[in-house]
Formats: structure tokens, sequence, C-alpha cells
């Protein structure tokens, strides 16, 4: 497939246009509300455990090596902007964690994290997934974001098989949200609704994380790297420890080994 012609737009719209995608994948997955009331513990174990193979994956492929290689070009100490990034993603993360309300999934509304609240139990679920919406979105943006620096028809491609990675992940995420609300009391498309807004906040992130690599460029291997850093914050903090809930644990390791694998394959490959 010939993608050369995509160099002659604007990256910022080439960002939005990913990151629109993702929301719709999202979207996809909450959808399942309409033909399911309720999720297995198993699938969904294994889901959440596939979104997290590939954000690890994502978090190396697609934005750790590439702010190494563009360090050591620039002529920069490698690792460092790498393991600066890296941290203050987390520590950006951990920040949010600690502020924005939220409830994981299977937890009593009484172990609610960030500032208390009374809002509803089904409004905390939906802004612990919009969490971690947001570095996805905002490692997309910046992966394109990166085309303005090197208009390479490889870099392009990493930036579309990022974009295809968090889309593939996103569909049991959006699965995840909706159908645990229908199983409280919502209506089929009031569960659709809240699923497919937890997806919003990436088109958001995305245009921001473009548009400041584009005016800062020295900013790019950070940013790659932030995002990164923010990505695998969630996973640990959120993906896995929600995928071994249960007692079928090695389904959920095993859908985060074919997550991994999933996302390798298709940056490797196609990137």
């Amino acid at each position: 497939m010939n993608i050369e012609w995509l160099l002659n737009y604007n990256p910022i719209l080439l960002a939005l246009g990913a990151t629109l995608f993702t929301w719709f994948v999202t979207g996809a997955g909450s959808s399942m509300v309409f033909f399911f009331k309720t999720i297995n513990k198993k699938v969904l174990n294994s889901m959440l455990g596939f979104a997290a193979g590939v954000m690890i994956a994502a978090s190396f492929w697609s934005l750790l090596k590439p702010a190494i290689e563009m360090s050591e070009e620039n002529g920069s100490i490698p690792w460092m902007p790498a393991a600066i990034g890296f941290l203050s993603g987390g520590a950006f993360l951990l920040l949010v964690d600690k502020t924005l309300p939220h409830l994981h999934m299977g937890l009593s509304i009484d172990k609610a994290e960030g500032v208390k609240t009374s809002w509803q139990r089904s409004v905390l679920l939906v802004l612990a997934i919009t969490l971690h919406n947001i570095p996805e979105g905002l490692a997309v943006g910046v992966a394109f974001g990166a085309l303005a620096h090197n208009p390479d028809v490889g870099v392009l491609a990493g930036a579309i098989v990022l974009a295809i990675g968090i889309g593939l992940q996103n569909f049991p995420e959006g699965a995840a949200v909706s159908i645990p609300l229908r199983r409280e009391g919502f209506s089929r498309l009031k569960a659709f609704n809240y699923g497919q807004l937890s997806g919003i906040v990436e088109p958001i992130a995305g245009v921001i994380g473009a548009y400041l690599v584009l005016t800062i460029t020295p900013l790019l291997p950070y940013a790659l790297s932030f995002a990164a850093g923010a990505m695998i914050f969630v996973v640990v903090e959120e993906l896995i420890p929600e995928s071994q809930t249960g007692n079928e644990t090695d389904l959920s390791t095993i859908g985060a080994m074919l997550g991994f694998a999933t996302m390798m394959v298709l940056d490797v490959a196609l990137g």
C-alpha cells in the first residue's frame, strides 16, 4: 500500500485523523453492549491482558526506541532524553491518578482513588478508563508530530502502526466499560454512550501532542519517551492488576503475550 501521499498533509491533521480512528474503535468495542449484558471474566481478563501487551510493545518499539535513535543522531547522550521523558511521563500519570477521582473495575465504591467525591460509581468507572486513554492519544499525536522533523515514509508507517495498535487494544477497553455498566442497570444506549465517551480524550491529547512537537523541535525525544512512561504507568497500575483478578490468571498472561507479539510484528513488519 502506497502511503507516501499522506506526507503532504499537516501532521496535526494526520494525528487528529488517527486518534479519531482510535476513538471510533473504542466506540465499536462499547457497541458490544447491544449484544451482551454480561462479559465472561475469563474473556475480560484475556482482553485486558492483550491490551497491556500491546501498550508495553508500543512503548518500546514505537516510542522509546525511536527516541533513543533520535538522541544518537542529534549527538546527545542517547539514554538521557529517554530516561528523563520516561520518568516524567510516569510522574505525570501518578499526579493525575492521585487527583482525578476514578474507580478500577471490580472494586467497591469505597475503593475509589483520587480526590474524594460524591460522584456515582458509573462516572468513576468511566473516568478510570478515560485516564489511560490520555497517554494513548498523546503517543499517537507525538508519533505523527515527528513527521514535521523527519518527513520519512518509515516514520509515517511507524505512526500508523502505533495508531492501529492502540486501536486494537481500545476495542476490549470499550467493551470493558460499557458491558459492566449495563450489568449495573444502565440502558444499552446509555452504557454505550458512557463507554465511547471514555475515548474522546484521545483526539484531544493527540492534537496537543502533535502541536507541541511541531512547535518545540528539541522536545521530540522527550515527548516520545514521556508518552511511553505514561503508558507503562497505566499498564502496571491498572491493566495488569485488573487482568489478574480471579483464578484464571494464565489467560491474562497469554493475552499479554499475544498483545505484545501482535504489536511487535506490526511495528517491525510494517513500520
